[in-house]
């Protein structure tokens, strides 16, 4: 078996509302999703979801080879960008044909990539994350109802822009998920983003853990800031969850070395190969992993065949626009399917019959930085146009400006 050729789509994840964090909201609840299709000579395809980055010099180191040596050609991969460097979206174009191989491995072995990976339990413990910043109160507690229909007794918001209104959205959440639960006690946690300086995490968790019993604390510094991140795990009880933005062993080892990661975070769209790695360095220095994503499929199967697997993260209940997906959510937990490979059907004439819109960052999105943020005096919040400002959120209608 051979590659042969690769295809791109651009599909969306379609909310229905507004979605975002700290830095920023989509308020029209519409997200791109980048897609990759490999080819190969006896005609299986595998589908990647990543950036597209750079594409022909990456797939230029796997053209013509044989698939199925993913492991290999993952390494060759990253051989063929190491002189431009192969973080950021390059990594993710990496991670999406990566993916995109070990689907077609398992495909050709005609078994779920779970079973191919040596996983014996189809069953990923999953949260809930509802990237529902922008929401209001009566909003924020209906999304939480459905998640919790699906039986998911923890759940991650979005904040770090103000104390009360997080302690506020933090206790709505609580007494949905300890209804459902029948009294248990729900796991919670807040992600941040990356928003505060290392004295604003310590204060801000402190503060909240006055009255909360919070999980873990996502991101609170900078991604490669291993001594903020180990000062903020010692000045808090909750866990630092990081490591979805990290894009290579190098960048976990002193988050390892330095205890500054509790819990260690790979995102879906870095690839298979690179949570396998991630997973077994974290193992070592006996550190739970959480995949993070909104479509994280293929490393739920990945999930599967690693010992130090904690819980997975559930975003939106549908998959984006023109996909299907072999699994379902039930009882807190994703199901895995039988279907050979991930399981993922992509029907290409629904997504291309879609009217794109355009993928120009504006300065409010959520993957722009805002220009204070870790220097922010005072609280601000998210106001969406057209919508009410709640109370313990600032009337302004850009989000990051002081008020």
């Amino acid at each position: 078996m051979r590659i042969t050729g690769y295809r791109t789509l651009t599909t969306v994840q379609e909310w229905g509302r507004p979605v975002g964090d700290a830095n920023g909201l989509f308020a029209d609840g519409v997200v791109t999703v980048p897609i990759v299709m490999v080819d190969t000579d006896e005609g299986i395809t595998g589908v990647g979801i990543g950036p597209h980055g750079g594409l022909d010099t990456v797939f230029a180191a796997i053209e013509g080879e044989d698939p199925r040596g993913v492991t290999a050609l993952y390494d060759r991969m990253l051989r063929q960008t190491f002189k431009a460097g192969h973080a950021g979206a390059v990594f993710g174009t990496i991670g999406a044909l990566d993916t995109a191989l070990w689907d077609i491995k398992a495909k050709a072995a005609g078994e779920p990539l779970w079973r191919l990976l040596g996983g014996g339990d189809r069953r990923v413990p999953a949260y809930a994350s509802g990237l529902d910043i922008g929401l209001t109160d009566d909003e924020l507690v209906s999304v939480y109802q459905v998640y919790a229909q699906y039986g998911l007794r923890a759940a991650k918001l979005k904040g770090g822009l103000d104390i009360e209104r997080d302690r506020h959205r933090l206790n709505l959440v609580r007494e949905v998920l300890t209804e459902a639960g029948h009294g248990r006690r729900p796991g919670l946690m807040l992600d941040v983003n990356e928003a505060w300086s290392r004295k604003q995490a310590v204060r801000h968790v402190c503060e909240l853990e006055r009255t909360l019993d919070l999980t873990w604390i996502e991101e609170p510094v900078r991604r490669w800031d291993a001594e903020g991140l180990a000062v903020v795990g010692r000045g808090i009880r909750a866990s630092v969850a990081t490591g979805e933005n990290l894009t290579g062993l190098e960048q976990y080892r002193p988050l390892l070395a330095t205890g500054a990661a509790d819990i260690v975070q790979a995102a879906a769209v870095w690839g298979v190969t690179h949570f396998l790695r991630v997973s077994a360095l974290a193992h070592a220095h006996d550190v739970p992993v959480s995949p993070i994503g909104n479509t994280p499929v293929a490393l739920l199967h990945a999930a599967t065949s690693v010992p130090n697997h904690m819980v997975s993260e559930l975003q939106d209940l549908e998959p984006p626009l023109g996909v299907t997906l072999d699994l379902y959510v039930e009882d807190g937990a994703f199901v895995l399917g039988d279907a050979p490979g991930l399981g993922l059907t992509i029907h290409e004439d629904t997504i291309t019959a879609f009217t794109h819109r355009s993928n120009t960052l504006t300065a409010d999105s959520p993957n722009v930085r805002p220009e204070q943020a870790g220097r922010r005096l005072l609280a601000v919040g998210h106001v969406v146009p057209g919508r009410p400002a709640e109370a313990g959120v600032a009337r302004d209608e850009v989000a990051g400006r002081f008020v």
